[in-house]
């Protein structure tokens, strides 16, 4: 079984063992499971302001220190395992907290935004800057493409967490669209 914390079906929990969800993770919550510890972005999801720019600012850091260490063929690798890896946590963290979609899983923000820093690269700060903004824009607007997946891959368990991934790679392939339509 894939993930081992959700069955097949992933029904949601019965009434009596409901849970309130958590709103607002804690340090005690990121540091209880593994999967929790990735899906916040090691901490960064824990940000009061903007959990979501705060994980895409790390994982800016995160590309930046990696680079110097990572061929093109080891950013595709590393970007394919943490999808994976990611898709697993999401899923499991989302289903701990009793969010379908917390805003504090930014597990989604620095996987999507280092496939866009993969693919612009080399770029200078400016055009990281830009790519950073862009990136955000659509993330949070949630328009065309982000708001479908939003929209479609909604719930507890895999589908769930595979939706919670989705909407931001369509935020950074639409990144990637205008960098590319903006180059040409």
């Amino acid at each position: 079984m894939p993930f081992p914390d959700a069955s097949p079906i992933d029904p949601p929990p019965a009434p009596a063992a409901v849970q309130p969800p958590v709103l607002r993770p804690t340090l005690a919550f990121l540091l209880a499971h593994p999967a929790h510890f990735i899906a916040l972005g090691a901490g960064a999801g824990l940000s009061r302001l903007a959990p979501g720019t705060a994980g895409t600012l790390w994982a800016w850091v995160a590309f930046l220190v990696l680079d110097p260490y990572l061929s093109a063929l080891g950013w595709g690798v590393l970007i394919g395992l943490a999808t994976l890896v990611g898709w697993w946590a999401c899923t499991v963290t989302a289903r701990h907290m009793g969010l379908a979609d917390s805003g504090h899983i930014v597990w989604d923000e620095v996987v999507a935004f280092w496939l866009v820093l993969w693919l612009v690269m080399p770029a200078g700060f400016w055009g990281q800057l830009a790519a950073f903004a862009l990136f955000r824009l659509f993330d949070a607007v949630k328009v065309g493409p982000m708001a479908w997946a939003d929209r479609t891959f909604k719930g507890f368990g895999p589908r769930g967490g595979f939706g919670i991934l989705l909407d931001d790679f369509a935020a950074a392939f639409c990144t990637l669209l205008v960098i590319a339509l903006w180059r040409f």
